[in-house]
């Protein structure tokens, strides 16, 4: 007789059931794990073995054969370890084998029958609930599964022993609660920054559209500090764009304690991260920096010092909004809708273009350093802004009267604003930056005088079909901060003059 236990392999975000399947029977004593499991899932007869003696229990000195099946599909990872021994137990009589059949499983096993958190219980939760079944997932992991809704049943036990005492009746397990992770430290405030008023002007129209931004000056000039302080006029995640991100960071393993937090993810990786790193991949295909910045900002410090060929592998994500892992065996879509913001220096030493510096290696030095940020890329970004060095006179200044509330609320507004009227015209966005170019012209289209000007600048700048659809965009933003409906001459002006670079990086790129 076979005994069988539902539980999941995860591809991307989503959760593809798998049948475990356990036969005893006679012939040489041997525990047998098949079904294309990696190194992890063939592992886990040993976590079973000892978790079961632990619980007080012990395997039958029989043959016993695991499948996983679907046997084609890959199975990697340590959560297949508690269906493994439900379903071992299953077989033994232990525990009924219809009671499993209504529910979902994942977890790891402890060597003293302890149950360990795992990655992707969220997903889990969601695929068990569209399969019609509850989910039994560790305690840790509990908060997390809570969050699909009040309609699927959650089971989340510490140890093997307290799930079998569950199913045996005598000690039973409550559903868990969904929780909210404590707000940690207040976000940095714009009101820090003095001087600099046309980069936050940047930030601001960046922040209302989900438009990419790129800071361009000399160290010191504030651009690290001007990033860092985006987050803090963003607004925070809806109930979708929450369980979206929520999802990604849950197959990640990066929600601690089960908890979701609705501030929107700003990640900031090193210059130093890989291609696996930046846009994900590696041996089990997981998401990379921009994924899990997916509703929120992917910031990316000192721009040309990553290396050019990892870049460019972002070009895809930004203008598609999903990150594609494709290997041999199979095919991975994570979601990847981020708003790039990035910062770099002129030059290697940072001063070209300072006035009374020179520098012995002329202008080749700046034109090379620039160069590493291909024209492709450069291409997909709608904000540039050159910041100068603030001087001693603007740091001697009392703060600014205007901080990140004031912007926010701005942003807010501008933000509703074309979210309304993105709904009334059936449009599935909810942000300029991610309009397409029939939809654009049709909410963007300028005046006459706006037009004239942007033909006009498209053949100066010469202004790719791209280029020419993300100034509209960035647009169209400037006039619903404004609260204009038509998108105006003078909106369009200070489009294109985010737009345009100075003569020696646009030369460079």
């Amino acid at each position: 007789m076979v005994s069988h236990v539902m539980t999941v392999a995860f591809q991307g975000i989503d959760a593809v059931p798998v049948d475990v399947q356990v036969q005893i029977g006679p012939g040489a004593v041997a525990f047998t794990i098949v079904g294309l499991a990696d190194k992890a899932v063939g592992e886990s007869r040993e976590r079973v073995r000892a978790a079961l003696i632990a619980s007080g229990l012990s395997l039958p000195a029989k043959r016993i054969t695991v499948n996983l099946a679907p046997a084609d599909l890959p199975k990697e990872g340590s959560h297949y370890d508690l269906p493994i021994a439900l379903c071992l137990l299953a077989a033994m009589g232990i525990v009924s084998g219809e009671a499993l059949a209504e529910w979902m499983v994942l977890g790891e096993l402890a060597l003293d029958g302890t149950i360990a958190p795992v990655a992707g219980a969220l997903p889990a939760a969601i695929g068990a609930h569209a399969a019609g079944r509850g989910l039994i997932c560790p305690a840790a992991c509990g908060p997390e599964a809570a969050w699909a809704g009040e309609a699927v049943p959650v089971i989340a036990p510490a140890s093997l022993i307290a799930l079998v005492n569950h199913f045996r009746g005598t000690q039973l397990l409550a559903r868990p609660e969904p929780r909210m992770r404590e707000v940690a430290a207040p976000l940095a405030d714009l009101r820090e920054v003095k001087g600099q008023e046309t980069a936050k002007r940047a930030l601001e129209i960046a922040a209302a559209g989900g438009h990419n931004l790129l800071f361009i000056g000399p160290p010191g000039s504030g651009k690290s500090m001007l990033a860092q302080r985006l987050p803090s006029i963003l607004p925070a995640l809806g109930a979708r764009e929450l369980l979206e991100v929520s999802m990604i960071h849950s197959v990640a393993g990066q929600l601690p304690d089960g908890r979701l937090s609705d501030r929107r993810p700003f990640r900031a990786p090193h210059h130093s991260a890989s291609m696996a790193a930046l846009v994900g991949g590696g041996m089990r295909a997981r998401p990379g920096e921009v994924s899990l910045a997916h509703n929120g900002v992917l910031f990316l410090d000192e721009l040309p010092e990553f290396q050019p060929q990892v870049l460019d592998a972002l070009r895809q994500p930004l203008e598609s909004g999903e990150a594609v892992i494709a290997r041999a065996n199979h095919r991975v879509a994570y979601p990847a809708r981020v708003q790039l913001v990035a910062a770099m220096n002129p030059c290697r030493c940072g001063h070209a273009g300072e006035p009374g510096h020179t520098c012995r290696r002329g202008p080749r030095c700046a034109a090379d350093y620039q160069a590493r940020v291909s024209g492709p890329l450069l291409d997909r970004i709608d904000l540039r802004v050159e910041v100068a060095a603030v001087s001693a006179a603007d740091l001697a200044l009392p703060p600014p009267a205007e901080g990140s509330a004031e912007v926010a609320a701005r942003v807010a507004a501008a933000r509703q604003r074309a979210a309304a009227r993105y709904a009334g015209m059936g449009y599935d966005v909810r942000l300029n930056a991610a309009l397409g170019a029939a939809q654009v012209e049709a909410v963007a289209a300028p005046d006459a005088a706006g037009r004239a000007l942007l033909t006009a600048a498209a053949e100066s700048f010469g202004l790719s079909a791209r280029g020419y659809h993300r100034v509209l965009k960035v647009a169209r933003t400037i006039a619903d901060l404004d609260g204009s409906d038509r998108v105006g001459r003078d909106h369009l002006a200070e489009a294109l003059a985010f737009r345009r670079l100075s003569a020696a990086f646009a030369a460079a790129a």
